[in-house]
C-alpha cells in the first residue's frame, strides 16, 4: 500500500567541456584553466573518480565565483554522487558545506546544480544530518524561484528525499501553504513533484492540523477521472493519509476552527462533492487508484 513516496534522483548530466592540456594543476593557473586540467584528469566514469579528483572539484568551488566553472564542477560532483562510495567521500571531504553554500547568493543555474548535487548526496543517511541545515534555505529558493522552473523542481526533489522520514518535517511545516499553492498553480510536472513532498509530510500526524487549516479552493479538482494518473494517485494518497490521521487523533476535528474553504472542510467534513468524486473514481481503470479510494472510504 502506497503511503510514502520513495526518494527522487535527478538525471545525470553531461559535464563534458572543450579541454586544453595544461599539465598538472598549479596554484598559478586561472580557475577556468584549473577546471580544464581537473576535468582532463577525471576518468570517463564518475564511478571511478577517486578522492583526489573529488577534492580538486571541491577546491575549485571554494576558489572561484565564476558561475560557469561552478556549474561544471557541481555537475561533475552531482554525477559522481550517484554512487554510494562517492557520497561518503564527498561528505568526508567537507563537500556538503561547500555545495550548500552555493544556495545563498549564486546564480539560479548554479543553485539548481547545487540542489541536484545535494539531492544525490542526500541518499546517504549520514549526509542528511548535515544537509538538513539547508532545508529552510531550500524552501526559500523554492518559494522565490519562477513557477515551474528547473530551480524550483530541483528544490522539491531534494525535499522529497529529506522528507522520507519524519526527522526533518518540522523544518518544512511552515511552508505547507507554499507547497499547496504550487499544487494549485503549477504545471503537471510541478504538481507531481510537490505531491511527492505532500504525501511524505501528510504521513506524519504532527503535520495534520497544519494541512487541515490550509485553504486550497482547487483541491477537489484533483480527484477526477480525467486527471493525470500520477497526479490523481498521489492526491488520493495525500487525502487518505490525512483522513487516517484525523480518525486516529483526538481533538483534531474541532470543526469551528476550520474555514469553509479549508482542506478539512473539503476532505473531512461531510462533503457531498468529495463523496461524489470518490464514488466516480471507484470505476477508475487503475487498480492503485481504486485501492486508495477504498482506503479513504473505509476510514
Amino acid at each position: 500500500m502506497l503511503h510514502i513516496i520513495i526518494s527522487d534522483l535527478p538525471p545525470m548530466e553531461d559535464y563534458t567541456i572543450h579541454r586544453v592540456h595544461f599539465g598538472k594543476a598549479s596554484e598559478s593557473l586561472h580557475p577556468q584553466e584549473e577546471l580544464q586540467v581537473v576535468m582532463e584528469e577525471i576518468p570517463p566514469s564518475s564511478h571511478s573518480m577517486d578522492a583526489d579528483a573529488l577534492q580538486k572539484l571541491i577546491h575549485l568551488l571554494k576558489a572561484t565565483d565564476d558561475p560557469l566553472i561552478q556549474e561544471q564542477a557541481l555537475i561533475a560532483l552531482s554525477n559522481s554522487a550517484t554512487f554510494s562510495v562517492n557520497q561518503d567521500i564527498i561528505g568526508n571531504l567537507g563537500g556538503l558545506s561547500v555545495i550548500g553554500g552555493m544556495l545563498l547568493d549564486c546564480a539560479p543555474a548554479v543553485k539548481e546544480k547545487a540542489l541536484n548535487a545535494l539531492n544525490n548526496l542526500s541518499m546517504n543517511i549520514k549526509n542528511q544530518e548535515e544537509i538538513q541545515v539547508y532545508i529552510m534555505q531550500v524552501c526559500k529558493n523554492i518559494e522565490s524561484a519562477p513557477l515551474n522552473s528547473d530551480l524550483q523542481l530541483a528544490g522539491l526533489r531534494l525535499l522529497t528525499n529529506m522528507s522520507v522520514t519524519n526527522a526533518y518535517h518540522y523544518k518544512m511545516i511552515n511552508k505547507i501553504p507554499c507547497f499547496l499553492h504550487l499544487l494549485s498553480e503549477g504545471s503537471e510536472r510541478t504538481q507531481i513533484q510537490v505531491l511527492k513532498v505532500l504525501v511524505n509530510l501528510s504521513a506524519n500526524p504532527a503535520t495534520t492540523r497544519h494541512f487541515l487549516k490550509a485553504q486550497v479552493p482547487s483541491l477537489l479538482s484533483f480527484f477526477d477521472n480525467c486527471i493525470n494518473r500520477d497526479i490523481l494517485l498521489r492526491a488520493l494518497v495525500f487525502a487518505a493519509n490525512l483522513k487516517k490521521n484525523v480518525n486516529n487523533e483526538d481533538g483534531i476535528t474541532t470543526e469551528d476552527e476550520y474555514s469553509e474553504d479549508s482542506v478539512f472542510s473539503m476532505l473531512c467534513r461531510d462533503s457531498a462533492a468529495f463523496a461524489q468524486k470518490l464514488a466516480s473514481l471507484l470505476h477508475h481503470p487503475d487498480t492503485d487508484v481504486k485501492e486508495q479510494v477504498v482506503r479513504i472510504l473505509t476510514q
